[in-house]
């Protein structure tokens, strides 16, 4: 599954957007501020951030300059009542991916979190083929010849050593 942090301070807005991703087949979590977010990201692996400029402490853009500083690849969308050119400007000079001036058209932020998936080449079904194994990270199982192979913890401490 793909795993999507949303760091938005207003709490509705938050949860509004990470019950439609859900739905959409996604598993996005919410954090409220940038610190947060870093714990979040510190501990977890997240395939695409979605931000809000706008936020106490810590804006989005100093939250963007330090994930690019740490990785430059994941993509990172901003979400904002910034309309005004300069702030765009700002937002993809720091490197990121995509901006949005709120209000959210819910379609359309799908739309836009498909397309940086896709164009960042983060698969919907995370599965690794070689040959006839089959490994499936959200199943956590193997398969050879599409028939299901026993993984348990043992076995993977045995190849370990």
């Amino acid at each position: 599954m793909i795993n999507i942090l949303v760091v938005e301070d207003d709490v509705k807005l938050n949860q509004l957007v990470c019950t439609y991703l859900n739905d959409s087949g996604f598993n996005a979590k919410g954090c409220l501020r940038a610190a947060e977010a870093y714990d979040l990201l510190y501990n977890n692996i997240y395939d695409m951030i979605v931000s809000d400029i706008m936020m106490p402490e810590i804006d989005g853009f100093e939250f963007a300059e330090t994930i690019r500083k740490v990785n430059r690849h994941i993509p990172i969308l901003f979400m904002s009542a910034k309309d005004d050119l300069p702030s765009k400007q700002r937002g993809f000079r720091l490197g990121i991916d995509d901006y949005m001036v709120k209000p959210l058209e819910l379609d359309e932020l799908l739309l836009r979190v498909r397309a940086l998936l896709r164009r960042a080449n983060i698969e919907m079904e995370r599965k690794i083929r070689a040959g006839d194994l089959v490994l499936d990270a959200d199943a956590m199982s193997a398969s050879v010849n599409e028939a299901e192979v026993a993984v348990t913890s043992a076995d993977a401490s045995s190849v370990q050593k």
